[in-house]
């Protein structure tokens, strides 16, 4: 006699919390948080033998990198989520090896073949140097949150001590939360799909390279960003023309922008059947959804 029954698989694309995707207003509220801070600022019990605050490690060629957890509670419904930088102790450069990209003591960047060439405004009243993997990202992230410094004025600087990082010592950062120079952000929650032993898994994730103030988040409730005419129609005007979030929108969708799975508005629970890179439906070549 045949039996067919038991209990039935739980899918590794789904998890007792909810996924999100959309924008949404935050605070940062903990970086690179120890064991202590995970339990009294986000909630998490961590196990002793837990590798979730090991933010050091090496690369295969045994460069030093450091990971940068930053955690933002949502405005709204003070939700966290995490997002994360990773900076690498090398020198950035172009794959030919022609070009170096530059930092200034504003965490501006910029590439050229050599100093000499690098543009005024870039070197005017500033000093700079040659940046490191991954400090642009984590600067542009900085500007946002670290809003309420005047960018334009020669005094003001923002410039973090590399070494120092390089040997995991993130105090300087971890100073600013809830200090004088902050702002809320807006940030774009993802949803990052992976294989994993021939089963599609997938992940929390927030984006990690374009932020923006956090008054910003009304103008993604009066435009609908999600149409795909109105996003052509921001590509199609030159970048001066734009204000700070339709660029945002720009480099989101743009050729090098977020590959993994978002919408364009305000965040919202993630639906699984949207997403048609984790969609077991089949996309027919002559069908109306190729």
């Amino acid at each position: 006699m045949s039996t067919i029954g038991g209990v039935k698989r739980e899918s590794t694309t789904e998890s007792k919390f909810n996924k999100k995707v959309g924008l949404f207003e935050a605070n940062v509220i903990a970086i690179n948080p120890t064991n202590e801070e995970y339990k009294d600022v986000l909630g998490i019990e961590l196990g002793e033998d837990s590798k979730a605050t090991n933010y050091l490690g090496e690369t295969r060629d045994g460069n030093t990198y450091l990971r940068v957890d930053v955690w933002l509670q949502e405005v709204k419904n003070k939700e966290n989520f995490k997002v994360s930088f990773f900076l690498e102790d090398r020198e950035r450069e172009n794959r030919d090896q022609t070009k170096k990209q530059y930092i200034n003591s504003v965490g501006m960047t910029s590439w050229a073949d050599d100093e000499n060439n690098l543009f005024d405004w870039f070197k005017e009243n500033r000093e700079y140097r040659v940046a490191f993997i991954g400090e642009e990202d984590l600067y542009d992230f900085l500007r946002t949150w670290l809003g309420q410094l005047d960018y334009r004025k020669a005094e003001t600087t923002l410039a973090l001590d590399w070494p120092k990082l390089m040997r995991g010592n993130v105090k300087d950062l971890k100073d600013q939360v809830d200090g004088e120079w902050c702002n809320s952000i807006v940030a774009l929650a993802t949803v990052v799909t992976k294989e994993r032993d021939g089963e599609t898994v997938e992940y929390q994730g927030v984006y990690n390279k374009a932020f923006l103030s956090g008054y910003t988040m009304r103008q993604f409730r009066l435009v609908e960003y999600t149409d795909p005419k109105i996003v052509n129609q921001l590509k199609s005007r030159k970048p001066r023309e734009l204000r700070p979030h339709e660029r945002f929108v720009v480099k989101v969708t743009g050729e090098y922008g977020c590959k993994d799975y978002y919408i364009l508005k305000e965040i919202e629970d993630y639906n699984p059947d949207e997403n048609l890179v984790a969609s077991d439906d089949y996309i027919s070549e002559d069908g109306a959804d190729y």
